[in-house]
């Protein structure tokens, strides 16, 4: 199915035909209810980032209240607050927590820009609140007005991103069923991409999730997602939240199943699509790519626009983040990672002194992905042509 559809003629098919109308987007916080993701608030003490600790997850609920830029940093840093698009929206809401508190805006969208390497959406949320703020400055408004123009940015890229997700959703589906009709699909998904991950209820895990509510959804299966357990801890307790058929499975049984037939489609997310269509996901990705293309199943990522960087002309330019060694070496329970820390205070898993290699994300080449899927329409097959012209119609969109 997957090589029959890379080999349509179409290579974009644009959203101004979806298959169902697009469902209404309530408050870009109402994803997880009671539990949003992530939060703008303003105490009498001043403002601040509330964001749900996902290293606390599934044990615990519990929030973490960001105060200024380098908090939010390490928050980012530390997997508090992780996922391509929420990451952009954590940039925006940094660089407005910095105007609002009177520090340094430029220096503050840099930290965070540079916090994670590989996500391009930290990049493009950090830097659209900093030119709000800079072209408010720029017009002669004073401090609270220029901090309240980057605010404004920040939500509106949150807003958006929630109305991406639905959109995806609705491109998603229609995919499945073209590729797979009469629905019960088997879907097989890698580390977390649902509410956690969005302003909305996700990328790929939103397709599930749409498919679920359609009934047709046979079975969501979940990579636990080694070494930091995304998909165990993160996307089963979101699967449990929304009552969805799901299994767990250890990273290394991806292949038996496979073999066994009971795959139909991989969905994944990305943290930066090339210029080529390379994808750039949690490590891990690019295994299943390779097990999907033998095993003839389709292999669709799901992204929204803003994920794809045309200055990243091949995956070879992209910078994959290299995290620490515990993380590999020690077993954390409650599972809270310590940033640039040699150990992580856990049970050690292997010997004294043992080296890991533990990157945190791998790149697989366009050739291997069936369509990615966006807010603006499905790519297949993926090639530059195909992307470029997707990214110039969203731009003439927003534009416009």
């Amino acid at each position: 199915m997957a090589d029959h559809y890379a080999q349509s003629g179409e290579s974009v098919r644009p959203s101004a035909t979806p298959a169902a109308p697009v469902p209404p987007v309530a408050s870009p916080q109402a994803a997880l209810p009671g539990v949003p993701t992530i939060r703008w608030d303003e105490p009498p003490e001043g403002p601040v980032i509330v964001l749900l600790d996902q290293t606390r997850l599934p044990a615990e609920e519990s929030e973490l209240v960001c105060t200024d830029a380098p908090a939010l940093v390490q928050a980012i840093r530390t997997l508090a607050v992780r996922g391509a698009p929420v990451l952009g929206i954590a940039g925006a809401y940094g660089v407005a927590l910095a105007a609002a508190r009177g520090f340094d805006v430029d220096e503050a969208a840099d930290a965070l820009a540079g916090a994670r390497p590989t996500a391009v959406n930290l990049v493009y949320g950090a830097r659209r609140a900093q030119e709000a703020h800079r072209a408010a400055v720029a017009r002669g408004a004073d401090g609270p007005e220029a901090a309240a123009a980057a605010l404004a940015a920040a939500r509106a890229l949150h807003r958006e991103d929630a109305e991406a997700s639905a959109r995806m959703a609705v491109h998603g589906l229609a995919l499945l069923d073209e590729l797979m009709p009469g629905g019960g699909h088997r879907v097989l998904t890698h580390c977390n991409t649902g509410a956690l991950v969005s302003g909305g209820e996700g990328t790929a895990f939103a397709v599930a999730l749409a498919a679920h509510r359609e009934g047709r959804l046979r079975r969501l299966w979940v990579d636990e997602t080694r070494p930091l357990l995304q998909g165990a801890r993160l996307t089963a307790y979101e699967a449990a939240r929304n009552d969805m058929p799901y299994t767990l499975l250890t990273d290394n049984a991806a292949g038996s199943l496979f073999a066994s037939g009971e795959v139909d489609a991989v969905l994944i997310g990305a943290d930066r699509i090339a210029a080529d269509g390379s994808v750039a996901n949690k490590v891990g990705s690019y295994p299943l790519a390779v097990l999907a293309r033998y095993h003839h199943v389709p292999f669709i990522v799901v992204a929204p626009v803003t994920t794809v960087d045309m200055g990243t002309p091949d995956g070879s330019a992209i910078e994959v983040e290299q995290r620490a060694g515990h993380e590999v070496t020690e077993v954390t329970v409650p599972f809270v990672p310590v940033a640039g820390a040699e150990a992580g205070g856990g049970t050690a898993v292997a010997p004294l002194g043992t080296q890991a290699y533990n990157p945190a994300f791998d790149v697989t080449p366009p050739e291997l992905v069936t369509a990615i899927v966006t807010e603006e329409g499905v790519v297949s097959p993926v090639t530059a042509g195909g992307l470029a012209e997707l990214c110039a119609r969203s731009a003439q969109v927003t534009i416009g």
